[in-house]
């Protein structure tokens, strides 16, 4: 541990690349872990976020998404949050770059985010565009199993990046140029499988950059990790 806060204090630039693993820590499921959102019975991983089964099947998106992406104003931002606001207050960490999308890093007040997978902040009809809020979504799909649009009818959807969609060039174009400037990344919580998001490590590294690693399971980087570390409670504790 002592390795890891000495590469902090002498980074001059370092970003956070964070995955779902850090939100099991406040009560929200992984994707691809042991007790994974993809593990449950009533989940076909094919179908949730794909784009075309939601065009034509939207119900169940927000049917089986309910109690994952529409009760996240009910957790709580955790260790890992709370300690990277902290750091990017400090100006330690300059960026986090994360795959989550339960708004989480927003509420423990971190400011500079990159959202590469999107967001369900914001939700808009794909029909004519017009927007909605998380909340007037919630109070939606309280009453109605799927949100159409009050103006014309048309299906609304939310502002992740679904299977099938084309990921946001301008998010994607910021973590790349973050990545590339920074001298240490944290790479958190992620299993470093999703393309393009799990190569961003690489553009640390061939700017002349290291990273750290904490995931309670192996990934495909971990061979070129300055630290591995499996606890991300036990890390931030001490980091805290």
């Amino acid at each position: 541990m002592e390795r890891l806060k000495q590469l902090i204090d002498q980074s001059e630039y370092c970003v956070a690349f964070t995955g779902a693993g850090i939100s099991t820590l406040s009560g929200i499921s992984d994707f691809r872990g042991k007790d994974g959102f993809y593990k449950r019975n009533d989940i076909d991983p094919n179908k949730i976020f794909e784009l075309n089964y939601f065009m034509s099947t939207p119900e169940y998106y927000y049917t089986k998404s309910k109690n994952f992406i529409y009760d996240v104003d009910q957790k709580e931002p955790n260790i890992v949050h709370k300690v990277l606001a902290k750091l990017e207050q400090e100006g330690k960490v300059k960026t986090v770059i994360t795959q989550n999308i339960d708004m989480l890093h927003q509420k423990a007040g971190t400011k500079n985010i990159i959202e590469i997978h999107g967001t369900p902040a914001l939700h808009h009809c794909l029909k004519c565009g017009e927007e909605y809020t998380y909340d007037e979504i919630v109070e939606i799909i309280a009453k109605e199993p799927v949100p159409y649009c009050r103006k014309c009818g048309g299906l609304v959807k939310p502002d992740i990046i679904f299977f099938g969609e084309m990921l946001d060039e301008t998010a994607i174009n910021r973590a790349v140029e973050e990545s590339s400037k920074a001298d240490l990344m944290l790479i958190l919580g992620s299993s470093l499988v999703v393309q393009p998001a799990a190569s961003l490590p690489l553009y640390t590294k061939r700017n002349g950059g290291k990273f750290v690693i904490v995931n309670n399971e192996p990934t495909p980087l971990d061979y070129m990790a300055e630290k591995r570390y499996d606890d991300l409670r036990e890390v931030f504790e001490e980091l805290s």
